[in-house]
């Protein structure tokens, strides 16, 4: 036989027998199974969790707002560089971005907010806040505790990562839209996916909450300085009353979800803030009002947006009054609404309930605060979800944004298994999607 006709054969042969090569276990179905349940026991080791309730608490002795995390970003570089993981700084002031894996695509993101909050620590320990008038009250401290719980996780088992997992320790998540400024700064370029988490004090601790679709509303401040003219309270006829041309502004701008919202598109406009006038017989020249409104829909922000603009200026011209809106949406644009994606919520499904048991994993109804993960997700599908962190055993945790709110320790492996697990099998998922494809191809041939 030629050596032609042999060559011809033996490659008709391949074709028709395709041969699986079974990579290592990270890549193999099977990967899909037992990575949680294996991460999560490596996070619950005593040295990890010891680990990273010293970093949690280093950070939350040392609370720093938006934009001014320099002492956080500091400790956050100081351990990737004791992991021996590659990181860029700074991103967007005091961001960092690190990269456990291959440094090839795929690419997938976990992401930690720094920033704490402008509230003064009323709960007494050891670790309270040594900065007057700041405190992580929202859990920030914990969240970032997680990242770097999952870095190591990750490090640990960088050889069976079959692509890149981007860590995100973003700035100002509070109001100042750190995601913003880091998406603008090209984080995320090239990357497929990304996830983030927030602890909750309501839900049991070991349990997960979230919901395909939109999960959080957008959201949008205002200010408004409406102006008359003073004067005597007894003679109100010479004067233009800034006050009463306030008080129909508020009744008017409950109409707008009332009379003219959709009832099953569910909106929010709330003032709260009214200041105008320091005596009881004296009409002040101008009072300022502010307050926040929210949607599910950036349609419906949109509208309200509008509306609340023409509501305040209309008012007030019917009470002679001149009015100008500030809606503080430059440099930093309104919050959209947090959706998750649907395929993101299958694989959170299937990871969470592998890990933690499917019971424990459960569907929740949207909730009108905001998140500015929300831009990270107008660019690229993400996944937000909530981690439960109160002790059936233990007095009810204070909710966040409160001086007394308190972080049950206990959550920080969970989430740092969640975040570790969801990021490799993302990967492992992509790997065998890819493999798949390549099979359909030779069944053609």
């Amino acid at each position: 036989m030629g050596f032609t006709k042999l060559v011809f054969l033996v490659l008709i042969f391949h074709l028709l027998n395709p041969t699986v090569v079974l990579p290592s276990s990270l890549s193999s179905s099977n990967g899909l199974v037992e990575i949680p349940k294996r991460f999560l026991d490596f996070a619950k080791r005593k040295e990890l969790v010891d680990w990273m309730v010293g970093i949690r608490r280093k950070i939350h002795e040392n609370p720093e707002l938006g934009y001014e995390e320099f002492e956080t970003s500091k400790l956050i570089r100081s351990e990737l560089d004791t992991l021996g993981i590659p990181y860029n700084y700074p991103v967007s002031v005091t961001g960092v971005v690190g990269f456990v894996g291959t440094g090839k695509p795929p690419f997938v993101a976990i992401r930690a907010d720094m920033d704490a909050l402008p509230i003064q620590e009323e709960v007494n320990w050891e670790h309270k806040s040594k900065n007057p008038g700041k405190m992580h009250a929202c859990g920030h401290d914990a969240h970032v505790s997680m990242v770097l719980g999952a870095a190591k996780i990750l490090k640990e088992h960088v050889e069976e990562l079959k692509g890149t997992v981007v860590l995100v320790f973003q700035p100002a998540e509070e109001g100042g839209g750190g995601a913003k400024k880091m998406l603008d700064a090209g984080v995320l370029d090239g990357v497929e996916a990304i996830f983030g988490l927030h602890v909750s004090h309501k839900t049991l601790i070991g349990t997960v909450s979230s919901k395909p679709g939109p999960l959080l509303a957008g959201s949008g401040i205002f200010n408004a300085v409406i102006s008359g003219r003073g004067g005597h309270a007894a003679l109100p006829q010479h004067s233009i009353d800034p006050i009463l041309a306030a008080s129909n502004v508020i009744v008017s701008l409950q109409h707008l979800v009332s009379r003219e919202a959709d009832p099953l598109d569910s909106q929010v406009v709330t003032v709260a803030k009214f200041q105008g006038g320091s005596a009881f017989n004296v009409i002040p020249d101008s009072v300022t009002i502010g307050g926040t409104f929210r949607a599910f829909s950036k349609a419906s922000l949109v509208q309200l947006k509008q509306r609340i603009e023409e509501v305040i200026q209309g008012q007030a011209a019917v009470q002679r009054c001149n009015a100008t809106v500030d809606f503080h949406d430059k440099p930093v644009p309104n919050f959209p609404p947090t959706v998750n994606d649907k395929d993101l919520h299958e694989h959170f499904q299937s990871v969470a309930g592998v890990m933690l048991g499917n019971g424990k994993v459960r569907d929740m109804k949207p909730l009108m605060g905001s998140e500015d993960f929300a831009f990270y997700q107008e660019a690229i599908p993400g996944y937000f979800f909530f981690l439960g962190m109160q002790d059936e055993s233990s007095p009810k945790l204070s909710s966040v944004h409160t001086p007394n709110f308190i972080v049950n320790e206990d959550v920080l492996p969970y989430g740092a298994a969640l975040h570790a697990s969801l990021a490799a099998t993302h990967l492992l998922k992509a790997e065998l999607k890819l493999g798949s494809t390549e099979g359909n191809l030779h069944d053609e041939l």
